[in-house]
């Protein structure tokens, strides 16, 4: 289905996709992150993505940053993501939008990484949400 959904409408429709995608199976999680206190919401997510089978878990960010990491040890759509970077594109975009801060994210299974990881910074300490249109093949859902 993506394949013709890139064929016909291009990067922009499977981007368009991936979104509507994330909105309907994110409202769970938003419900969830939104009844948590503002410095366990990444917790909170994990939590949530765990119990869909993401194997997820919220830690600490090594060095002087400021924040946590989101971990992700499986995705369920890793194989089409190899593909389709736009699936990963829009989850961190809807991370964003969930914790109320820019993330990055560091590294995805769809990329060949060991596990998904989304670098959230504590309040305070970041940039507003921002949305960024740069999914390739190469990048597979990580910042570029």
């Amino acid at each position: 289905a993506l394949r013709f959904i890139a064929a016909s409408g291009g990067d922009e429709a499977v981007l368009a996709f991936a979104r509507a995608r994330m909105a309907a199976v994110g409202e769970a999680y938003r419900a969830v992150v939104e009844a948590a206190e503002p410095e366990g919401r990444t917790e909170a997510l994990a939590k949530a993505l765990s119990a869909d089978g993401y194997a997820a878990m919220a830690r600490s960010a090594p060095g002087p940053q400021q924040g946590e990491q989101l971990c992700q040890h499986h995705c369920p759509v890793a194989h089409v993501a190899e593909q389709f970077p736009q699936l990963c594109e829009a989850e961190t975009e809807f991370f964003s939008s969930l914790l109320g801060t820019h993330v990055q994210r560091l590294a995805t299974l769809a990329h060949g990484d060991g596990v998904c990881t989304t670098y959230v910074p504590r309040s305070g300490h970041a940039p507003p949400p921002q949305t960024t249109h740069s999914a390739s093949a190469s990048t597979a859902g990580r910042n570029p």
